[in-house]
Parts: C-alpha cells; sequence; structure tokens
C-alpha cells in the first residue's frame, strides 16, 4: 500500500494572533492538498503550532500564568482560523504533545550517541526576539544589530551543538543535484548562496536555568533543546501515526527558509539517517504600500484611513472570497500587494458580476422559460462550438498550471472562461428567443440554458480547491451533489439534463454602503 500524499506547513508560534500571512499559507496548502484529493489521491495534511521558547515563557511570567494556558489559548485561535476559512487539515500537531516530545528526545538521543552532539563553551551574542545566537557579520555597517533581532545581547555558558557544519558540502551538492528540492527555483539559489559561507555548528540547548519552557535532553537534564530542534522535528514525529513520511510539499514563509528549513532541517534528518522531504515550498509575504502587512492591521500610515484587514473582510464576506482573493493575487513565492480596494475590486468584479451573474441568469432564465428544470441542447451552431473549444482550452491550461502551483494563471484562465460563458448568453440571448413562437428558436432558447448550465457546472467542479463551499453550493442549485473528483466531472456533457435546479441564490451579496 502507497503512503498518502504528505503535506505540511510551519507550525505557527504561540506567541501572537493569527493575521494574513498565516491565513495565506492555509489557503495555500489546502488549495495544494483539495487539488490531489480531486486527482483520487489519498491525502494527509499537517498544520499545528509550535509552543516552547524563550518568548513563549517571557509572555506567561509577564500575565503571570503557566506558559501551557498561554500556548492553549493561542492554539484556540489558530484552530478556529483553520475553521473559518475550511482549511482540510487532517491533523493538528502541537509540540507540547507526549506524541512530539517523546520523537525529539530519541532524535536527540540518537543523534548524541553518534557523536554528532557535543558539549562546549561558547561566549558570543544572542538575539532575545530570535532565540538564537549571532555572529559579528550579522552586523549592520553602522555597528548595530539588524532589526529583526530586536534585543541583542552577550553572553558566556556552556551548550551543546550539532555538528551542522561538518555537512555543509553534502547540502550544497544536494541542492545542486536535486533542483526541485526548493519551489521557487530562485530561493534554491538563495540558499546555495548562503551556503557559500562556512557555516559554524548550531546550538542546540539552553539552560534551565535561562529557559526552563522546553523538551528537556534526555541526557542531559539541566537542559532543554532549542526551540528550532524542537520545532523542526514536528513534520516528521507528526507523520509516525500514519506512515506518511517523507513529506511530499512542505509549505513555509520566505522569512525561515534560510537557514532553519532549508539548513538546519535537511542536515538534521540526514545526520539522523531519515529521508528528506520531496519539495519545500517557499511563498512570499503580504505587502501594503510596498511594506510587509503586519500581524494585527495593515502598515499604513498612522494618519492614513484605517482600512479593514484581510481577516476582518473574510469575516465579512466568507471564507471563499477570501480563498479566491488570496490565491488570485499572490503567484506562489512572489510577493504580492493587499488593500481593501484590491480586495473589494476582486469581489465586485470577479465574484459578483462575472461569477455571481452567471449562476443567476442560469437560475433565473431556466426557472423562467423551463419550469427550472434543466433543458437539452438540440442546436450545435459556432457559438455552441466555440465555448465547448474553450472549455476543452481551459481546462488543459487549468489542471496543467495549478499541477505547477501556478494558481494565479490557473484561475486567470478559469475566469476567461466564465466569462466567455457569459459572452455567450449575451450573443444567444435567450430572453430575446423566450418572446418568439418560432420552435427553431425554442430549440435555441433551451440549448442556450443547456449550454450555459453546463459550461457553470464544469467552472464550479474545478473551482473546488479554490472555493470548495461555493463550488459545492453552485453544484447543489444546478441539481446535482458536489463532485469528489475531476475524472469524470471535467469532461463536457449533458449529465444536468432533467435536472431541478434551485431558485435565484445571491451567492455573492453587494458590500453595505458606509
Amino acid at each position: 500500500m502507497s503512503k498518502p500524499f504528505y503535506l505540511t506547513t510551519a507550525i505557527d508560534y504561540a506567541n501572537g494572533a493569527p493575521h494574513l500571512g498565516h491565513a495565506y499559507e492555509k489557503v495555500l496548502a489546502d488549495t495544494i492538498v483539495r487539488f490531489h484529493r480531486m486527482n483520487g489521491e489519498d491525502v494527509h495534511f499537517l498544520t499545528g503550532l509550535d509552543e516552547h521558547g524563550q518568548k513563549v515563557q517571557q509572555t506567561a511570567q509577564k500575565r503571570g500564568v503557566p506558559p501551557q494556558q498561554c500556548c492553549d489559548e493561542v492554539a484556540a485561535l489558530f484552530q478556529a482560523l483553520c475553521v473559518e476559512l475550511n482549511i482540510s487539515n487532517d491533523d493538528y500537531i502541537r509540540t507540547t504533545q507526549p506524541r512530539h516530545i517523546k520523537v525529539v528526545q530519541e532524535l536527540l538521543q540518537k543523534l548524541y550517541d553518534a557523536g554528532e552532539i557535543y558539549k562546549a563553551d561558547y561566549k558570543g551574542f544572542y538575539s532575545i526576539r530570535q532565540e538564537q545566537f549571532v555572529l559579528e557579520k550579522d552586523r549592520l555597517e553602522n555597528g548595530k544589530w539588524p532589526e529583526l533581532f530586536g534585543e541583542v545581547i552577550e553572553i558566556t555558558e556552556s551548550n551543546y551543538f550539532f555538528r551542522l557544519a561538518k555537512y555543509q558540502d553534502w547540502l550544497r551538492k544536494y541542492l545542486e543535484e536535486n533542483p526541485d528540492f526548493i519551489f521557487p527555483d530562485f530561493r534554491r539559489k538563495n540558499v546555495v548562496e548562503f551556503l557559500k559561507e562556512p557555516i559554524s555548528d548550531l546550538c542546540i540547548s539552553r539552560p534551565k536555568e535561562r529557559l526552563s519552557w522546553g523538551i528537556e535532553l534526555p541526557f542531559d537534564k539541566d537542559f532543554v533543546t532549542y526551540v528550532w530542534f524542537d520545532a523542526l522535528t514536528n513534520y516528521y514525529s507528526a507523520s509516525l501515526e500514519k506512515g506518511c513520511w517523507p513529506a511530499d510539499i512542505h509549505v513555509i514563509g520566505k522569512d525561515i527558509l534560510v537557514p532553519p528549513h532549508a539548513v538546519y532541517w535537511p542536515i538534521m534528518l540526514h545526520a539522523a539517517g531519515i529521508e528528506l522531504p520531496k519539495k519545500i515550498v517557499a511563498h512570499g509575504w503580504w505587502l501594503s504600500a510596498g511594506r510587509k502587512v503586519s500581524k494585527t492591521k495593515t502598515d499604513a500610515d498612522a494618519d492614513a484611513p484605517k482600512e479593514k484587514t484581510a481577516l476582518e473582510l473574510a469575516k465579512e464576506f466568507g471564507p471563499d472570497a477570501f480563498r479566491y482573493f488570496v490565491m488570485r493575487e499572490m503567484a506562489v513565492g512572489q510577493d504580492s500587494e493587499y488593500s481593501e480596494a484590491l480586495y473589494m475590486s476582486r469581489y465586485k468584479s470577479d465574484l459578483g458580476n462575472d461569477l455571481g451573474n452567471l449562476v443567476n441568469r442560469v437560475l433565473n432564465m431556466t426557472g423562467n422559460y423551463c419550469g427550472s428544470v434543466s433543458p437539452a441542447a438540440t442546436v450545435d451552431e459556432a457559438p455552441e462550438q466555440e465555448l465547448r473549444e474553450l472549455w476543452e482550452k481551459t481546462e488543459r491550461q487549468y489542471h496543467g498550471l495549478a499541477a505547477q502551483l501556478d494558481y494565479r494563471n490557473a484561475l486567470d484562465a478559469l475566469w476567461a472562461f466564465i466569462r466567455g460563458i457569459n459572452r455567450y448568453a449575451d450573443a444567444r440571448a435567450p430572453w430575446k428567443l423566450a418572446k418568439s413562437d418560432d420552435p427553431a428558436d425554442r430549440a435555441k432558447l433551451e440549448t442556450a440554458l443547456a449550454v450555459m448550465s453546463e459550461g457553470l457546472r464544469l467552472a464550479a467542479v474545478a473551482l473546488t480547491p479554490v472555493m470548495p463551499g461555493i463550488s459545492s453550493k453552485i453544484q447543489e442549485l444546478l441539481g446535482g451533489v458536489p463532485a469528489t473528483q475531476f475524472a469524470g466531472n471535467q469532461t463536457w456533457g449533458n449529465s444536468l439534463v432533467g435536472k431541478t435546479f434551485g431558485a435565484k441564490a445571491i451567492l455573492f451579496p453587494r458590500p453595505e454602503k458606509k
């Protein structure tokens, strides 16, 4: 029996609330796995929460509560986000769970016994925000530390180190021999460039006197393991129950590609004799006016008009509109711009005017002219032939581009087809044909409605991975049961003939005027 298609995402850190970046990553991952399910594959989809580390401990101390309580509260927020956005994850791992702790300690012991972990004194600079040691070369030209490091202090202490540098040449060669390991390719090249400079061994412990909120080292009870060594193991530890390792695709943000996921993680796995994931997909950032969108609101100037965040709009207009916006707007791997105006433009134009209008045209005219029962197409002239040919072209483009993770252009191709159905309706003008007593016009009327309905059905099935709720609703309104796979459901046919359609439905309500 073959293993399931296994997809993992970065696990969110338990020290803040969800924001657009978290939500996009979940939707991107969910879209990928839904495509694989619709292609008939068995899928296992993991996401979760990273709960250990100094920042969580400090937050708990400030609040006067146990660290686990902080983690439980944040976990509830992120799990609620998954529900709100219709994310179909099969598992949700938390790094405080016994199943994870057990595997982390076994991995540490294995590497320690093999001589891959050693103890040494260390004196240097430490970033509290990033929970990592930093080097002089990390300083800016003015002598200051980059803002991302936050407060940097100088410390001296004994710690355990993992022999990371030993495997630098191996990793560089692996990346050269496996060009598909990191997507998009320019991100892989960034990693190769990073590896041109010598890397240091990785400090993988923290003394309990400084950090107690972590997984205890199995070979030294006075230390806990460094949060990255803990967190990076979750993708493997969660897979053991299902036997689905290695991950087929691992989805992360570009900011944690180098060094954690593209250097630390593959070397850790290789040193432990564990197979590497097949592909790491590193997505870009959402920007507002060229600056990264913050955790709670856009980075607009303080005196600028306050606009709604993407997550506020998701609550207002539903998860599928949000899913469509982020998948249509961002090319995987690139940065993309967010603004309320851009969001609402997609909502009103693409969803309201194009798709929503088409649904209402089909339901209204079939109801008015055919008693809501789908007729058969008996006329096959140029307009019908052209629309069928457009679908055949669209199907190839849409599924081909989606297989390459190019969802933006895939959706662009699908929307060209949806607009094509609307143009077909304008050309055939069923509302005019309905006024005629000529049997030939009646045949054209029924054909037009049948062709529009079939085109809408095909588009709705294709939309399943991106907009699962809306896709199911449209298929139900067309008198059918939502398709569970593409096979047999993406070929132009007459399966709707004789089906009773639903009544008029407003899928994308107009926003209330301010």
